[in-house]
């Protein structure tokens, strides 16, 4: 229970989301004053619904209208103090500024009529927020996929040195795995319900008696009709509420909308999280000064580590990776939240929403401004790109050298064989610091040379023409990003 005057300063815990992380967009979306503006626009939504049916004055909705921006938070929380429920506290405090409407404000509701709709009002902007972001960040990862489309690098499989790839074909993993994200966003967006107004446990009971009068002429008027009048006439008042808040509404719900859908919202954002927690992790392996062919973007005065000047940690991805490991165990909050929701309805979810639906959508908001930063500002070292093809391309390379033999008429176990002790040669001396040698041993055995000249043999075993239809998928793909972005500059 808040205090009737609460201020918040640094010298009371404030959490991270406050001021640290997360947007001030974001932050103003899931703030107590939006909220509580929410709820008026929801009651004068209802208020005009009940002038519609005879049951308030126009006088009356005009007084809420005039008044539903002057939210006084202050003395709404000097009311919860005393009747310890928010809800109600807002409907007094909101009544006071109204002295004509202000009798008639929440009629026939309850409170999750109220504050479920509020909710996913919130969950779509923030949803439109976040998608927003997400489709500048794809296009931040269209254009380095363009960018380094045809570059060569070594790729790894089990963290071991495996086949090259290209740059522009490792970011379009990345960038699928967002565009997925993307997509599912979009459709749990667009698939976003409300509860609507069915009161109490959801059957409209308080509705259906407010629109008795209503109820007993529409009987007169429609005793032929196949569907029951009571029901036809409580979804039109319903639907006309909900099309006033842009929003529709579950078919049935109880006291509150399903649980479930909190739950598929979470999965969705920790969804993203993980794509972008993948691409965090793997640009702090490939920052590591053993590879260092990546980094992320390291200020002009920025301080790596408070003891040691030297270093550049990958800071911005090591939040990353962070954060996203938070948001990937919220959903089971959620989860248990509608396992839980028993029979009609449970208070049991109420405290932990309060802060499980803003931190999702936070952290999710500042993970994707952090991943347009990396990848906006990702630098790649060609030279160190170089190095490790160098050091390990030859080794992939051997595969189409052994093909090419075998085509010139050779036996494939037999050369198979000779590969593989030049390569254990190799291994060895580049354990010992040295250069690897293979492609010298190989061009320089008979029993290799006897099949192609050197300057094929070399030709086989340069690794960085390796690299398949690489170059190509990567910018296909990047094309496709753009179309499906609706991006103008193609």
């Amino acid at each position: 229970m808040p205090p009737a005057e609460s201020t918040f300063t640094h010298e009371t815990y404030l959490s991270p989301f406050t001021w640290r992380y997360g947007s001030a967009e974001m932050r103003r979306i899931w703030s107590e004053a939006h909220k509580r503006r929410l709820w008026r626009r929801i009651w004068v939504a209802l208020a005009e619904a009940e002038h519609a049916a005879g049951l308030v004055t126009a006088e009356q909705v005009a007084d809420l209208r005039s008044h539903a921006g002057e939210i006084n938070l202050a003395r709404a929380l000097e009311i919860e103090a005393e009747i310890h429920h928010d809800l109600m506290a807002e409907v007094r405090a909101y009544a006071e500024q109204c002295p004509i409407g202000g009798g008639i404000i929440h009629l026939g509701a309850t409170s999750m009529d109220v504050e479920d709709n509020a909710d996913v009002l919130r969950m779509r902007d923030a949803l439109d927020l976040l998608l927003g972001r997400l489709r500048g960040l794809l296009l931040a990862f269209a254009g380095q996929i363009e960018a380094w489309a045809a570059a060569p690098t070594m790729a790894f499989t089990h963290l071991q040195p495996a086949e090259p790839t290209t740059v522009g074909y490792r970011l379009a993993q990345y960038a699928q795995d967002l565009w997925a994200d993307w997509q599912e966003l979009g459709r749990i967006r667009a698939e976003l319900r409300g509860k609507g107004f069915k009161g109490a446990v959801g059957t409209s009971a308080s509705y259906a008696q407010l629109l008795e009068a209503e109820l007993k002429v529409k009987v007169e008027e429609e005793l032929s009709a196949s569907t029951s009048t009571s029901t036809s006439t409580l979804a039109s008042f319903e639907a006309r509420i909900m099309s006033a808040l842009g929003l529709d509404a579950y078919p049935v719900a109880t006291q509150t909308y399903p649980r479930k859908q909190d739950y598929r919202v979470l999965s969705a954002l920790a969804g993203l999280g993980q794509s972008l927690y993948k691409f965090a992790f793997d640009l702090r392996i490939l920052q590591s000064p053993v590879i260092g062919e990546w980094a992320e973007p390291f200020a002009a005065r920025q301080v790596g580590s408070s003891a040691m000047p030297f270093k550049r940690n990958p800071i911005h991805a090591e939040n990353m990776d962070s954060l996203a490991r938070q948001l990937a165990v919220l959903p089971r909050v959620a989860w248990d939240n509608a396992a839980h929701s028993l029979l009609e309805r449970t208070l049991d979810d109420s405290a932990n929403r309060r802060s499980l639906l803003p931190e999702a959508f936070l952290i999710a908001d500042e993970l994707a401004a952090r991943g347009l930063r990396l990848i906006s500002g990702l630098r790649i070292d060609r030279d160190a790109a170089g190095r490790l093809l160098s050091a390990f391309g030859p080794f992939a390379a051997t595969e189409r050298l052994l093909m090419e033999l075998v085509k010139r008429g050779g036996d494939r176990q037999a050369l198979h064989e000779v590969i593989r002790e030049h390569a254990m040669t190799a291994w060895a001396a580049i354990r010992r610091g040295e250069a690897n040698p293979l492609v010298e041993s190989l061009a320089a055995d008979p029993r290799v040379t006897r099949h192609a000249p050197r300057a094929e043999l070399l030709a086989w075993l340069a690794a960085g023409d390796y690299v398949g239809d690489a170059p190509e998928r990567a910018a296909a793909f990047a094309e496709l990003l753009r179309r499906s972005l609706g991006d103008a500059a193609t």
